[in-house]
């Protein structure tokens, strides 16, 4: 089996490392305790994310798309796939060594799809951007940390409180939609989404692009119009 190559790395907000590794044509993106984040293999979910989402949208002609974490790139291809041509898709990415990477070391990941002129990619925190905003997006996909249930970055926990979830309820438009991605299912989050005037539903899904890999959880909380 071919090593791992490590390519770079990046200070990881609130401290610690994230390092870029290459095996062959398989990119992984890893903790410095090895807990590996992303994997160009196992993105199935990830695009899950945004079409299950882009669906729940409807036939919108210009919807305003926001994304929490640019990553490997896996939800942003996916909603441009499906997006119309008048949509908005602003990336918003706390790393901005990951925006560097995905223009060089893994410029065959992301091939042409930083230059749809549909895309904007933002550096910095997207709950600042929530908390910017009022009624501005249809769609807001986070696929931030490890889900309601962080990982890497403790401030992540605000996305997923009340607060937050009021904040992005804020945000969106009537009827806009709120897509959470999570490693794990958790029903106190549900209910908090609920609680917060979400009408809520959850699907389960393969990481993989076939019917392998782990199961990954994924909300759609629709804004009452």
């Amino acid at each position: 089996m071919l090593p791992w190559i490590p390519l770079a790395t990046a200070t990881a907000p609130g401290g610690g490392a994230l390092r870029l590794l290459r095996r062959g044509d398989e990119f992984s993106i890893r903790l410095s305790d090895g807990n590996e984040l992303m994997n160009s293999r196992l993105g199935g979910s990830e695009e899950a994310l945004a079409t299950l989402a882009m669906e729940r949208l409807g036939e919108r002609p210009a919807p305003h798309v926001l994304i929490g974490g640019l990553g490997m790139g896996f939800t942003l291809r996916a909603a441009q796939s499906v997006a119309p041509p008048g949509a908005r898709l602003v990336v918003s990415e706390i790393v901005p060594e990951l925006i560097d990477w995905a223009g060089a070391h893994m410029a065959a990941v992301f091939g042409e799809c930083l230059a749809d002129p549909r895309v904007r990619v933002e550096t910095g925190d997207v709950r600042t951007a929530i908390r910017e905003a009022s009624g501005t997006y249809d769609a807001i996909l986070l696929d931030v940390d490890n889900g309601p249930d962080g990982l890497t970055r403790p401030e992540n926990d605000a996305l997923y409180a009340d607060k937050g979830l009021l904040a992005t309820r804020r945000a969106l438009t009537a009827g806009g939609v709120l897509a959470v991605w999570s490693a794990a299912p958790d029903q106190a989050f549900s209910a908090r989404l609920a609680r917060c005037g979400f009408s809520v539903s959850t699907r389960t899904v393969r990481a993989g692009r076939t019917r392998r890999g782990g199961r990954h959880t994924i909300w759609l909380a629709e804004k009452a119009r």
